[in-house]
């Protein structure tokens, strides 16, 4: 329904505003046509008269009140017009005389007889009292001394030219049906080529509705058209995406749920069934515990912090702190992490204002200790992680280089992304660094990755030292 209600919408629309110009059109042509012919007679009528009155009373100079009567069939024959009855009327609209032959003294008050009357030209379109059909009288003074002592109308049929001008109007409104007829074929051509793009874009998202995310739109379509099969295509594919990342956070969540809580199972069990007196046994099951519950709390706060910044809650406490304490904090969490895989920290710092910068120092401090676990975690053994602080184009960066297992190429650019892992059979949610630079962001800041098998890796994090 709504696709026939598309295409009738705009049929009707082009067809209705087509209609209602040609009916302007053809309105005001057909007028204009109707008034030049009745002009045309018109003035052909009074030209006649005058010329003729003109004429009479130049060469005619007995032409007076008192013998106008007399005069009559001179008049009348002078007069004469040989496409119009001419009738002689006094100043009180009595027929004295007239060439059709019929009696006369009938009384005649139509508009055109009282304006002659009054020394002026007029004209009247109306019915034939006898013939019934439409006629036009154009009447005009004829005068003594400049006053009038008759009028002669000239009355004439319009039946021709009525039967002229309808056929003109009937071969307007044939033209004009031609048009809306052409006009109706192009709208409903232009309403296919707008319909059918939509039909076939909305069977493909009802079938991308049922799950078919591999269904696709053809692109080809121009303008809005186009953009809309575009949208909807990079929608399927975002899909695709999500729901593959979606899985593969399930998967990576259930693995990394699944084994601190394997290990806590496992030496509670063996805690509660062993021996209470074997001190080093039961201290060395509390520490997996203990440490198996950080991690698990870990997980958690990483899941509520993603939950925060993806419903914008997560809210800043900005105080200017010094830059180089939080990161020496950090190294020295780090440092047993460190010494059990051989590698060492060297930090260093430059530049007289590279110290104080503002921002929310507990959520910097997990930016740069998820950055350094990271670098720890990849690091080879044996190696240097390199911390440097700089002052650059007014702001404050922060580079962490490793010389670790590189990030490949194809996912260095997405390792920043929600729940994007390079490896999802291996540790962690793919949230960390994704949580990092969203809130270095939120702080005006960027954060940014370089890295290859020659160099390692590095992250460089730049921040503002104005808010």
């Amino acid at each position: 329904m709504m696709r026939t209600g598309i295409k009738r919408l705009v049929v009707s629309h082009y067809v209705l505003v087509v209609l209602l110009t040609l009916i302007l059109v053809e309105s005001v042509f057909i007028y204009s046509v109707r008034t030049f012919y009745y002009n045309s007679i018109f003035n052909s009528l009074s030209n006649h008269a005058q010329v003729s009155a003109s004429f009479y009373n130049k060469f005619h100079n007995n032409l007076n009140v008192l013998t106008f009567e007399s005069q009559l069939p001179e008049v009348t024959e002078a007069f004469a017009h040989d496409n119009a009855e001419l009738q002689v009327i006094n100043n009180q609209g009595t027929v004295l005389a007239s060439t059709s032959g019929f009696a006369v003294r009938e009384q005649i008050a139509t508009k055109d007889v009282k304006l002659a009357a009054h020394g002026e030209t007029g004209s009247w379109i109306g019915s034939n009292a006898v013939t019934r059909e439409r006629v036009m009288a154009v009447s005009t003074p004829l005068e003594w001394n400049g006053q009038p002592i008759a009028v002669l109308r000239y009355v004439t049929s319009l039946e021709e030219v009525d039967r002229f001008i309808r056929s003109v109007a009937g071969i307007a409104v044939l033209i004009g049906f031609i048009i809306l007829s052409a006009v109706s074929l192009i709208s409903l051509a232009l309403a296919n080529s707008i319909v059918k793009p939509i039909n076939r874009i909305t069977a493909a998202s009802a079938l991308m509705a049922k799950g078919r995310l591999d269904t696709r739109v053809d692109e080809s379509y121009r303008y809005e058209l186009g953009e809309l099969a575009r949208t909807l295509n990079f929608m399927a594919q975002e899909i695709v995406k999500s729901d593959k990342l979606k899985n593969d956070f399930i998967s990576s969540i259930s693995h990394e749920l699944r084994t601190p809580l394997t290990s806590i199972k496992g030496w509670s069990e063996t805690i509660l069934i062993g021996d209470m007196q074997d001190a080093e046994e039961t201290k060395t099951g509390l520490k997996v515990i203990s440490k198996e519950t950080d991690r698990l709390v870990g997980l958690v706060e990483e899941l509520l912090d993603f939950s925060r910044l993806e419903q914008k809650q997560l809210a800043l406490d900005i105080q200017t702190f010094d830059i180089r304490e939080l990161l020496s904090e950090v190294v020295l969490q780090l440092a047993s992490k460190a010494r059990e895989k051989q590698v060492t920290f060297d930090f260093a710092c430059s530049g007289s204002n590279a110290g104080a910068v503002p921002g929310d120092e507990n959520r910097l401090k997990q930016v740069f200790l998820n950055i350094a676990d990271n670098a720890v975690k990849f690091a080879y053994p044996e190696t240097v992680i390199e911390i440097r602080v700089a002052e650059e184009d007014g702001d404050c960066v922060i580079f962490i280089h490793d010389e670790g297992v590189a990030i490949p190429e194809e996912h260095l650019a997405r390792v920043t992304e929600k729940f994007y892992q390079v490896n999802p059979q291996g540790e962690g949610t793919g949230l960390g660094l994704a949580i990092c630079k969203e809130i270095v962001e939120l702080h005006g800041g960027a954060l940014a990755l370089e890295s290859s098998e020659q160099r390692g890796t590095s992250v460089s994090v730049r921040l503002p030292f104005r808010n």
